[in-house]
């Protein structure tokens, strides 16, 4: 199978599962890998500047913590592969081509787009359109 089918076919997987939970990105500075673990983040990201973590809108006002947009998790079903080369690209070009921003965790699994909550239902509609009609 060449290249290009491949990506097809990954297409026609898509699967868009939507997150009933709203997530936020928060920073803390100073924060080390490993110290923030009572907030439960389901992405955790250390940089030079602090630590970023995905957490539910919820915790994030519990524990008093900033944000600057909520967002909505979207699962791409569809097994993909870490190697799989274009998926993310095709995705995230069709959103942006409709000015939806998208941030994406890849899992070992799976895909993982955090895209804002007041667009997600547009993002659901363009996924489900794109896996209806992977060649365009």
């Amino acid at each position: 199978m060449n290249r290009s089918q491949f990506l097809q076919d990954l297409i026609k997987q898509l699967s868009p599962k939507l997150d009933s939970t709203t997530y936020v990105y928060c920073t803390v500075a100073r924060a080390k890998y490993g110290e923030l673990e009572k907030l439960r983040p389901i992405v955790s990201i250390a940089e030079l500047e602090g630590l970023t973590l995905v957490i539910p809108l919820a915790q994030a006002q519990a524990e008093g913590l900033d944000y600057y947009r909520v967002f909505r998790r979207i699962t791409l079903e569809g097994h993909s592969s870490l190697e799989a080369l274009g998926l993310t690209s095709v995705v995230t070009s069709l959103l942006a081509e409709r000015g939806i921003t998208t941030n994406v965790i890849a899992g070992f699994y799976h895909d993982h787009m955090f895209v804002p909550s007041d667009r997600i239902d547009e993002a659901m509609d363009a996924l489900k359109e794109l896996a209806s009609k992977p060649n365009g």
